[in-house]
């Protein structure tokens, strides 16, 4: 299996999907460098990972082929143009792929605490799982499954279509 952690971050869940994936391939994509920096750090000693920096919006230039499986974990929230990146993402899946958004629940930011101080990004920029279904189905894909994450999150699965 080939997998996509797109924005990456620090690469602690780029990590925890090679562990899984020993025999497939992972990349990660972010566009800041010290977060890749990170990343590669996060992944030491793991054979199976590659790192690429650049936009999520030219995925398809970027991404030296076609993956399985596209993870984005706490950032879809924040992206301005949702349903083209989902697109995006769509041209860089093989036929069937999984696309994956972890997000945060649509609760305000006082009520998801971490060691007592409000975390995750701003209320108003929280997703249900409805409005996430809602922009990323016209990009080509049909939702599979919503799982809830405890204690803060969810996971929305969807099968690209065709």
């Amino acid at each position: 299996m080939s997998v996509l952690d797109l924005c990456c971050g620090d690469g602690y869940f780029t990590a925890a999907v090679a562990k899984q994936v020993e025999n497939g391939e992972v990349f990660g994509l972010d566009l800041d460098e010290q977060m890749l920096a990170a990343a590669e750090s996060a992944c030491a000693g793991l054979r199976n990972c590659s790192f690429l920096q650049g936009d999520a919006m030219d995925l398809h230039q970027l991404l030296p082929k076609p993956v399985d499986y596209c993870l984005m974990a706490n950032t879809f929230h924040g992206v301005p143009e949702q349903t083209a990146l989902a697109r995006e993402i769509a041209r860089v899946l093989k036929p069937g792929g999984l696309f994956a958004v972890v997000n945060w629940h649509a609760r305000s930011r006082e009520e998801t605490p971490v060691l007592g101080q409000a975390r995750g990004p701003r209320t108003e920029l929280r997703m249900t799982p409805e409005q996430v279904r809602t922009v990323v189905e016209p990009a080509g894909f049909r939702q599979v499954d919503v799982i809830t994450l405890p204690p803060y999150h969810y996971g929305a699965l969807f099968r690209l279509r065709g």
